[in-house]
């Protein structure tokens, strides 16, 4: 992926100092901390699997135990015969909350680019925490245990966390250019880890009073986020007076535009540089992106193919790691959530560091295709890590590292340099519904995986699921190799600029 040199007159940090202000680092840590609150939820999911699937399956007991009666009262809450079939169910709620969160997500990034920004992430927030303590709270409270309306719940769940992303990313991209992306990107992308890092804290911490109140702690700090964003949280510069993204590098005689994408192109002409997400026209009302217009935007579809193998694998660590360790080990729970966190502290690093060394080697493609080749001897390697939980640590942080690294730069730095490439110039409002789409389909993969899993690890066993997880990195890894074509015969067949514009 050759970036023209042009694009790199400016040294990125130099760029990056000249422009921050103690809005962006406040804009910084609203959206960072926003979207760590909603994965707090997620996470808290996932690290309860054990103590649901045990509330939701009769209990062992002696043969010579009396029954214990009324017989109804004792085995309301067993949904299930066994822990094989609430394993399934558990699975099948993943795959449920995936498909509509992936839907969410296409939508939400079309409705991103046309609502107020803040609003539609502030909704997002409050009303999931709603849902959350609905789910895992109220029900066990109620005694009301109902297949059905687990499921809807989390297909609402889904629908309504999906505001999150899109909104977070394209806030972040109306306050930082290209100057340092893949470093600031990289490093605020870590928002997911610490989001799960938050919620198998908090899950541990009160798990011993039941399952029920580690739902009511994640969702009440994740409802007082949403509040917190809503009075907080400022969209673009333009709302405090600020110049937008461009203005003041041109009144500044800069050399280098630091809103053009790093997968930029050299035969699109250099005039009228200057433009950004949320630039503004006569009317004050800038025309959004249509939907099928930036699915035709050279890069969007492969590398949202291509995400979709990725996320399948860091989403499978994120919602069976706790279970699996719990499970392949024997380890308590509480130390099975604790265990996990190193996967998210390798993913942290990993993006952090990724991201840096793409800005200074001015390319995205050979960094990610580096990294994803080490992924694969991972996922080997941990496939068969010995029962030691130090060890197991180590080699679950290099697994992170490996693949939630390049998988925060593909849904933050990427996306955004998708969505603010030349072809889109016309258009101020684009950068939402392309992050909506990456993420969209990643997450589509995302959800046949869970299922996936579920029927793996129970037919086959666990190392047939690390296969299967070394398969789909293979697979992101090949795809790769056609982004670059698509990037040339996107240029080649049709000028975006007059459509977008």
């Amino acid at each position: 992926m050759a970036v023209p040199g042009a694009l790199w007159r400016q040294p990125a940090n130099r760029g990056l100092v000249s422009h921050c202000t103690h809005h962006h680092i406040v804009v910084f840590l609203l959206t960072f901390f926003s979207y760590s609150l909603l994965h707090a939820s997620r996470k808290t999911f996932s690290n309860v699997k054990v103590s649901i699937s045990s509330q939701w399956t009769p209990s062992p007991r002696n043969s010579t135990a009396p029954e214990l009666q009324p017989y109804e009262l004792w085995n309301s809450s067993h949904l299930f015969q066994n822990a094989e079939e609430a394993t399934l169910f558990l699975g099948t709620l993943d795959t449920i909350f995936l498909f509509s969160y992936a839907v969410g997500l296409f939508v939400s990034g079309i409705v991103g680019d046309r609502l107020n920004l803040r609003w539609v992430l502030s909704f997002g927030m409050c009303s999931s925490a709603l849902v959350v303590f609905s789910f895992g709270t109220l029900t066990e409270w109620l005694h009301f245990y109902n297949k059905w309306f687990y499921c809807c719940l989390w297909v609402v769940n889904g629908l309504l966390q999906s505001t999150g992303w899109p909104c977070v990313v394209a806030v972040m991209g109306n306050w930082f250019g290209k100057a340092g992306r893949g470093f600031v990107f990289g490093l605020w992308s870590a928002c997911a880890s610490v989001g799960n890092i938050l919620g198998a804290f908090l899950a541990s911490c009160v798990l011993k009073y039941g399952y029920e109140y580690a739902f009511l702690v994640t969702a009440s700090v994740q409802f007082a986020g949403g509040v917190v964003v809503f009075f907080g949280l400022l969209t673009s510069p333009k709302e405090v007076g600020l110049p937008e993204l461009g203005a003041d590098e041109d009144e500044a005689s800069v050399e280098e535009d630091a809103n053009r994408p790093l997968m930029g192109n050299d035969d699109v002409d250099d005039d009228d540089q200057n433009y950004s997400i949320q630039a503004t026209d006569n009317d004050n009302q800038p025309k959004a992106i249509g939907f099928f217009q930036a699915c035709c935007l050279p890069g969007v579809v492969l590398y949202s193919l291509a995400y979709a193998c990725l996320k399948l694998v860091n989403y499978s660590f994120f919602f069976w790691l706790p279970f699996y360790l719990s499970n392949n080990f024997g380890w308590k729970e509480a130390e099975a959530d604790q265990l996990s966190i190193w996967y998210d502290v390798g993913g942290i690093i990993g993006g952090t560091i990724q991201g840096l060394i793409s800005d200074v080697l001015q390319k995205r493609a050979p960094v990610l295709a580096v990294s994803l080749l080490f992924a694969v001897g991972s996922l080997f390697g941990y496939s068969r890590s010995p029962n030691s939980k130090p060890i197991n640590a180590v080699i679950m942080a290099i697994t992170g590292f490996f693949i939630g690294g390049p998988s925060n730069m593909i849904s933050s730095a990427i996306s955004a340099d998708l969505g603010r490439q030349d072809l889109v110039k016309g258009s101020s409002e684009a950068l939402a519904t392309v992050t909506g789409i990456v993420d969209g389909t990643g997450s589509i993969g995302a959800a046949v995986g869970q299922y996936l899993v579920s029927l793996i690890q129970e037919n086959l066993g666990w190392m047939w699921v690390f296969y299967f997880f070394i398969l789909m990195v293979r697979n992101h890894l090949f795809r790769k190799f056609f982004v670059e074509a698509q990037f040339a015969i996107g240029c080649f067949c049709g000028n975006m600029r007059t459509v977008t514009s």
